[in-house]
């Protein structure tokens, strides 16, 4: 009787070390599902960083080579060669074009080619603005206008200002006078005349004194009035009115303080501005 309860017991321990020892053999596909697994994972946080947004990346190299090229600005001079940082007070002003310049010939406007420049190319818009405000101030210059009509050249575009004293307006109205008329419908010309297809903003401007008046009940309204009254002669001259934009900016934009009489002549102004097609920041030029 004992002998055949040993013998049972041994036979049930010979069957479960068989056991023990069959399954030992298949533990390493423990080890190796871990090990694929974390292979797997690393594989898709390496592929997940190494996405690049290929239309910025392009965009960014291209910045960086005009840059360091000195092409981004007209007239500027490239970073290798310590130019002077893209963004500077007054709107950044590129260049003046206070600079010599031969009077075009009246009689030759139109015998020069269109210089429309597609909207990515940065360079050539560029010559095409700084050409606009070279024809500007030689019309200025030509009849005598310098100190009523500047314009220069900043990121935001082409700024043709136009004081308003005497020459746009009476004082407190919006309604343009007479014989400023045609000199609204000569800045539309140049522009039409050099094929620029860039957008347009006309921004009205004033000095800090406060106006009331039954037509207009603050400054706010008066700059936004004048303004309007510009850009309808500006529609005169061709130009299609969806490139148009007009704002009015009271006195929240001196170009010059306003505790003197000459300060707040130069803040009563008109500015045209010729909109580069990459889009600038909202600065402010100065008038030449």
């Amino acid at each position: 009787m004992s002998n055949h309860s040993g013998g049972g017991r041994g036979n049930t321990r010979r069957r479960r070390g068989e056991e023990e020892a069959a399954h030992a053999d298949d533990r390493w596909l423990l080890t190796y599902a871990d090990m694929i697994t974390l292979l797997m994972a690393l594989f898709i946080v390496m592929w997940a960083i190494s996405s690049v947004n290929i239309s910025k990346f392009a965009a960014l190299r291209q910045s960086l080579r005009e840059a360091f090229a000195g092409k981004l600005v007209t007239g500027g001079e490239s970073v290798m060669q310590g130019g002077k940082a893209v963004l500077q007070a007054e709107g950044a002003r590129i260049s003046s074009v206070h600079q010599p310049v031969q009077a075009p010939d009246p009689a030759a406007k139109n015998t020069f080619a269109p210089i429309s420049a597609p909207v990515g190319s940065a360079q050539a818009e560029a010559q095409n603005l700084q050409r606009l405000a070279q024809q500007i101030q030689s019309y200025a210059e030509k009849h005598g206008l310098q100190k009523k009509i500047g314009a220069s050249v900043d990121e935001r575009g082409v700024i043709i200002r136009l004081l308003t004293d005497k020459v746009l307006f009476d004082a407190g109205s919006a309604d343009i006078k007479a014989p400023a008329i045609p000199l609204i419908r000569q800045v539309g010309s140049i522009i039409q005349d050099l094929k620029i297809a860039n957008p347009i903003r006309v921004e009205g401007n004033t000095d800090s004194r406060p106006i009331a008046t039954s037509r207009f009940r603050s400054n706010w309204e008066l700059s936004t009035g004048r303004a309007t009254s510009v850009l309808q002669i500006l529609l005169g001259a061709g130009i299609s009115g969806d490139r148009f934009s007009a704002s009015g900016y009271a006195d929240t934009r001196p170009v010059a303080s306003n505790s003197t009489e000459y300060g707040r002549y130069l803040n009563r102004h008109v500015d045209i501005v010729v909109l580069r097609h990459n889009g600038g920041t909202d600065t402010i030029g100065s008038i030449r």
